[in-house]
């Protein structure tokens, strides 16, 4: 597993109450299917309700700091062989690999104090040669 961090989600009580703080600190967001991405420099920061967030990582209670941290893939097949190595570590698996909404394909885990990674591979977040991610144009095609 690469040293980077593709996306840091972070998990919110009121999705418009967190993005019009993110964007009165001067952020400009994209928001789709109930989500808000802030590009930040090569990764991107989200906002999800906290609810989505825990459901989505497979966990019970993603709590009130709640945040997940995701490290982007090239390839289906990284997804698997990171979430391997991640287990034989000492992660717990809270969702195992499967294809994502999203048209992707994601699996998440726990370390040991209970932080929440996805390792993902989506084909509509381009990642650079040095692994940063762009957000691209989410706008709805008209």
């Amino acid at each position: 597993m690469e040293q980077r961090i593709s996306l840091v989600t972070l998990g919110v009580a009121d999705l418009p109450r967190a993005r019009a703080f993110y964007e009165r600190l001067g952020w400009r967001g994209q928001e789709v299917q109930e989500t808000v991405f802030f590009q930040a420099g090569g990764l991107a920061v989200v906002l999800w309700g906290r609810a989505a967030l825990a459901a989505d990582a497979g966990v019970a209670d993603a709590g009130p700091g709640a945040a997940s941290l995701a490290h982007n893939v090239h390839s289906r097949a990284e997804v698997d062989d990171i979430l391997t190595v991640a287990a034989h570590a000492g992660a717990r698996i809270t969702r195992p690999a499967a294809e994502t909404f999203y048209g992707g394909y994601a699996g998440c885990f726990t370390d040991p104090d209970g932080h929440l990674w996805e390792i993902a591979w989506n084909p509509g977040f381009p990642l650079a040669e040095d692994g940063s991610l762009t957000v691209p144009d989410l706008t709805p095609p008209s």
